[in-house]
C-alpha cells in the first residue's frame, strides 16, 4: 500500500485532527490561515481555533489575479501560470507562518485550500451546466509543504446539481445551530449569503443563498476613485457622503434580483462596467459609495426576509462587512426585529470563519460522516468535498 493512502487511514483513526483550513476571497485582501483542531464529525464536531492570521498579498500579487479575473477574455499562458503560481506564493506563506507559529509541518494533518476564485458561472437557462473555477493546485500545495492538501471543494457541489456556492451551509449547521434560536448566519464579503439555521434544527429546512453585493463594488469603486485606497475603511467614505434614490432605484432592478432563491453571483455579474452606466451624471464619488453601501445592507436584508419569511431572529455577521460600522447601522435599521452581532460571540472570530468552514469541509471528507439521515441540508445534497492531494 502507498505509505500516503496510509497515512490518510491513520489521520481518520486519529481522536483529533489538526488542520489549516486556507481562504482567499474574492476581495484579494490576503491569505486567511485557520489552524483547527476538530475532533468528532458531523454534529458531534468540535472545533478548537488555535491560531489565525491573514497574510496580506503584494500589489503586484493582486494585480496579476485582476488582470484575469471574472474577464470574459484573457491571456490563456497567464491563466495557466497563474494556477501554479498562486500555489507556490500560497505555500510559502504557509510555511512562514506555521514557523511564525511554532507549529512543525509534519504535526499538520491536511491543509483545506479553497484556492482562488477567477469565474464562477452559475447557469439560469438551462442550456448549459453550473461552473466555477478556483485556481492555485492542490499538488503544488501539497509537495511545497509536505502536507496532505485537500482542495477544489466546490466541483463536486456542482457536479451533484448545485451552484458551488455558498458551501458555508455544512459547517454552519455542525458548529453553529441551537434549539429553539432562529439563527442567520450571514457572511459579507466580496459577495453576500447567508445560512438559515431553523430553530427545530430539521436540517432540510436550511435555507442558503448569495443575496448579491457585499463589499466587491464598494471596494472596486474605491479603487477607482481613491489612490492608495482598496476599501473604505471604517465606512469613512460611505459617511460623508448622501444615498442617491435614483441611483439605488436603477441597482434594486438589476435582474438578478428577479431570480429565484436560492441563486448564486459573483464580480462576473456585480462589476464596474455593468453599474457605471447606471450613475447619475455629477454623482460625487463619497455619494455613490454611499448609496453603494446601502443597496448592500438592502439587497442582504431583503433576501433574509423573503427567502426565510422571519420577522425576528439572530443574525451573526462575519467577514470584511462586520467591520463596516455603516453597513451594521443599515442592518440594524432594515432588520429592526432581529439581533444583530459580530459572528465572534459564537466563539470563532468573524475573520476566521470562512477559513475555519473550508477545514471543516476537509475534516467531513476525512472522516466520511453521514450528519443527515436523509442526507440532505437544505436544497443541498451532503456530499464529501475535495480533491486530495498527495505530498509525493
Amino acid at each position: 500500500m502507498n505509505p500516503q493512502i496510509k497515512q490518510l487511514y491513520q489521520i481518520a483513526e486519529k481522536p483529533s485532527r489538526l488542520i489549516l483550513g486556507l481562504m482567499s476571497g474574492t476581495s484579494l485582501d490576503g491569505l486567511d490561515m485557520a489552524l483547527c483542531r476538530f475532533t468528532g464529525q458531523g454534529l458531534e464536531t468540535t472545533c478548537d481555533l488555535i491560531h489565525f492570521d491573514s497574510v496580506p498579498f503584494s500589489s503586484e500579487f493582486k494585480e496579476s489575479i485582476r488582470a484575469l479575473f471574472a474577464k470574459e477574455t484573457i491571456h490563456f499562458p497567464s491563466l495557466c501560470t497563474l494556477n501554479a503560481s498562486i500555489a507556490r506564493t500560497h505555500a510559502s506563506i504557509i510555511l512562514e507562518t506555521l514557523a511564525r507559529w511554532g507549529v512543525n509541518p509534519t504535526d499538520v494533518d491536511a491543509l483545506a485550500s479553497h484556492g482562488q476564485t477567477v469565474m464562477h458561472c452559475p447557469d439560469r437557462t438551462g442550456a448549459n451546466p453550473h461552473s466555477t473555477l478556483q485556481i492555485g493546485d492542490g499538488d503544488h500545495l501539497a509537495h511545497l509543504t509536505g502536507i496532505i492538501t485537500l482542495s477544489d471543494f466546490r466541483q463536486k457541489h456542482v457536479a451533484a446539481g448545485g451552484e458551488g456556492a455558498p458551501l458555508a451551509m455544512f459547517g454552519d449547521y455542525f458548529l453553529f445551530t441551537k434549539a429553539e434560536e432562529e439563527r442567520i448566519l450571514l457572511n459579507i464579503g466580496g459577495i453576500g449569503n447567508f445560512t438559515y439555521l431553523p430553530a427545530n434544527q430539521d436540517p432540510s429546512d436550511i435555507l442558503v443563498t448569495d443575496t448579491g453585493p457585499g463589499n466587491t463594488l464598494i471596494d472596486a469603486w474605491v479603487r477607482a476613485n481613491y489612490a492608495e485606497k482598496s476599501f473604505d475603511e471604517d465606512a469613512q467614505i460611505a459617511q460623508s457622503g448622501k444615498v442617491d434614490a435614483a441611483f439605488l432605484k436603477a441597482l434594486l432592478a438589476l435582474p438578478f434580483f428577479e431570480e429565484s432563491f436560492p441563486k448564486s453571483t459573483g464580480p462576473e455579474y456585480f462589476n464596474l462596467d455593468r453599474i457605471v452606466q447606471m450613475v447619475p451624471e455629477g454623482l460625487s464619488a463619497a455619494d455613490c459609495i454611499a448609496t453603494l453601501t446601502y443597496f448592500s445592507a438592502e439587497t442582504i436584508a431583503l433576501a433574509i426576509q423573503h427567502y426565510t419569511g422571519l420577522e425576528e431572529g439572530h443574525v451573526y455577521v462575519s467577514g470584511g462587512g462586520a467591520r463596516n460600522p455603516l453597513m451594521m447601522e443599515h442592518l440594524a435599521q432594515l432588520l429592526p426585529g432581529f439581533t444583530i452581532q459580530d459572528s465572534a460571540v459564537l466563539g470563532i472570530e468573524s475573520a476566521a470563519k470562512e477559513a475555519v468552514l473550508f477545514a471543516l469541509l476537509a475534516n467531513e471528507t476525512l472522516m466520511d460522516s453521514n450528519p443527515a439521515s436523509d442526507r440532505r441540508l437544505g436544497d443541498s445534497p451532503w456530499m464529501t468535498m475535495g480533491k486530495i492531494c498527495l505530498p509525493n
